[in-house]
């Protein structure tokens, strides 16, 4: 019996954890409902917290938009990956096609006859934001763009980016490639936590290919120094749009806007977002991913106790000043009988705001603990009947 339930346990962790972090989201809704509002001038917004996935105000954020050069984040994506898959190189040469080399747009200026890397490719596509750079990328990468945009629309179904799809990886106007501001959130979130080794591209403010220098067009890493990130863009149709990423402290956030009236507009109100966020909300951080919790008892085990925590980072996002009344109460699972895998679930810590529930985690075994020997297990069964 005992095998069946920790075989169900195993086989339902996962989703349990996905119920339990929506859990966690609604629970807090009615206490976000309480902080002020703002007002923000674009067509749809989101602002979000990066550790925990929440939300903190958002506008029409599943509204389906055109990205237009937003969409150089998945594009990114995707090269990222070929990257940490060894199937490309940061100093391997790619040839130009003509193609690539007479894209319209924004452009870093490459030439069929001149060498270039992905490693210049992909700060020519980050910094200058070249429409040319990443068809070239697309091409070195699936053989030509239109299968790139299926890898491209892999990745968003894989990242749960549900109204999302794309048809090239420049962004430029079709009628069936589109994104929200909800789904880019996942997006850029998705770059910082997959890919820390290749994200401080996104806080360079020019790049100079050919001879040719270029500036960021995102104006916050000039004007805030806690803005380390992400990108712009704009079409006729999109309007002017943009990904922000702020961190202060241990705290990161980051805001999309999509249609804004100009770069200035975009820059102000992504802005504004992210001083909301910092201002009326706190980051917590109670636990740490490993970290040693309390020690349990263990019968029949080749040790007495068992050391226990979790297997993520718990943070929770919280209105201003309702972090220090976050409370744990831990429930284990009684008796604990050896063998022990490590990570099994023991039990459960649950999370109280002023006695009200607003998540649950399981707990884990930080180690395993193998059986004793049969006299060891036998002394146990003894000593437990008097327990």
């Amino acid at each position: 019996m005992k095998i069946s339930e920790q075989a169900i346990m195993k086989f339902f962790r996962v989703s349990m954890k996905s119920l339990l972090y929506v859990l966690l989201c609604l629970a807090v809704l009615p206490v976000f409902a309480q902080q002020p509002t703002l007002s923000v001038a674009a067509k749809s917004f989101a602002l979000v917290d990066f550790h925990t996935g929440q939300t903190l105000l958002s506008q029409n954020a599943d509204e389906r938009l055109e990205p237009a050069s937003l969409t150089k984040l998945m594009t990114a994506y995707v090269v990222f990956s070929a990257l940490k898959q060894k199937r490309i190189t940061l100093d391997q040469v790619v040839p130009v096609s003509k193609t690539a080399w007479k894209m319209v747009g924004s452009r870093m200026f490459i030439e069929p006859n001149k060498q270039v890397t992905v490693d210049e490719l992909i700060r020519g596509m980050i910094v200058q934001s070249g429409n040319d750079a990443c068809v070239a990328l697309a091409e070195l990468v699936a053989g030509s763009e239109e299968m790139f945009a299926h890898l491209m629309n892999e990745e968003a179904a894989r990242l749960k980016m549900t109204n999302t799809h794309f048809m090239n990886s420049t962004g430029l106007s079709h009628s069936k490639h589109y994104s929200s501001a909800h789904d880019l959130a996942l997006l850029a979130a998705a770059i910082i936590r997959d890919f820390p080794e290749y994200y401080p591209l996104y806080s360079l403010r020019e790049y100079t290919y050919n001879g040719i220098t270029q500036s960021n067009r995102n104006r916050l890493l000039w004007l805030d120094p806690n803005v380390d990130g992400m990108k712009t863009g704009w079409t006729e149709a999109a309007g002017y749009c943009l990904i922000t990423s702020s961190k202060r402290d241990e705290r990161r956030l980051i805001s999309v806007v999509m249609g804004t009236a100009s770069a200035n507009a975009r820059s102000k109100e992504s802005q504004r977002l992210l001083n909301y966020g910092f201002q009326f909300f706190d980051t917590a951080h109670p636990y740490k991913r490993n970290q040693e919790i309390t020690n349990l008892q263990v019968w029949k085990g080749a040790q007495n106790t068992l050391k226990v925590g979790f297997d993520h980072d718990i943070y929770f996002t919280l209105p201003k000043g309702q972090a220090e009344k976050l409370k744990a109460k831990m429930e284990y699972k009684q008796p604990l009988i050896a063998p022990i895998n490590h990570g099994q679930e023991v039990g459960a810590v649950r999370f109280t705001i002023d006695n009200q529930e607003v998540a649950t985690y399981p707990l884990v075994s930080l180690e395993a603990v193998s059986e004793a020997s049969i006299f060891g297990r036998m002394w146990d069964s003894v000593k437990m009947l008097f327990n």
